[in-house]
């Protein structure tokens, strides 16, 4: 890579942990957009009322302010969760696993209604064969609706993945040295703010290019036995 005044090194540094941040919110947001699903479908009035106040609040503020609410509220609940066993002192979350927590908030927020859209597009004949054949609750759910929700949901989450990977950006205002972090403190040295940004929207693109790749991939291999639609 182009030397750039000496940190190039430090903006490849930037982008690992701009993919490692967005790889552990995305584990997050899974599996809190797969359960805020459940809940959202399931007979229990609490559980969907629960699950729908999570999506609608997270949904409506905007991502930075998530970003912002974590981190500095954390701190101080972490803090007086502390001085009630005794801890005398700060307690607060690293700017990375606050990020990952507020990012992965709010891509289970949006992966919800995607799951929850998934499943309902799965035809209720197949799960009622299931009954018919003895199967409860968690095995039909574990061998007839998952695998389809996995394929049906697939593109709409790709998609939220490609947001969420540009959402990482964000995080640099908690002090998270992440790509635009990284930027940000190569501009204040050589004062040649053009250069840098151009940079860092170079190596956005391509980690977007190569996600693409990999979901694009990972599509067709959930699709595989199915008819193609013509296009892709």
């Amino acid at each position: 890579m182009i030397d750039l005044a000496g940190f190039g090194e430090q903006l490849l540094l930037g982008a690992a942990v701009t993919v490692q941040l967005a790889l552990a919110a995305l584990m997050v947001g899974l599996v809190l957009g797969l359960a805020g699903a459940v809940a959202r479908l399931s007979g229990v009035r609490a559980a969907r009322a629960l699950a729908a106040t999570y999506t609608t609040v997270v949904r409506g503020l905007p991502e930075l302010l998530v970003v912002l609410i974590i981190y500095f509220g954390s701190s101080r609940l972490l803090t007086a969760i502390g001085e009630s066993l005794g801890h005398d002192g700060f307690v607060e979350l690293s700017p990375f696993a606050a990020g990952v927590v507020a990012l992965g908030l709010t891509f289970g927020a949006y992966a919800t209604e995607i799951f929850r859209g998934a499943i309902l597009a799965i035809p209720k004949g197949q799960i009622e064969a299931a009954h018919a054949f003895g199967m409860g609750r968690v095995l039909t759910f574990r061998r007839i609706v998952l695998p389809q929700l996995w394929r049906i949901a697939l593109p709409g989450l790709g998609n939220l993945f490609l947001v969420l990977l540009k959402d990482t950006s964000l995080v640099s205002v908690i002090g998270l040295e992440e790509l635009m972090r990284k930027a940000q403190i190569a501009t204040g040295f050589t004062r040649e703010p053009f250069t840098f940004y151009l940079a860092a929207a170079t190596l956005y693109l391509l980690m977007t290019i190569v996600a693409m790749a990999v979901l694009h991939r990972a599509e067709r291999a959930a699709g595989r036995g199915l008819p193609q639609v013509r296009g892709r």
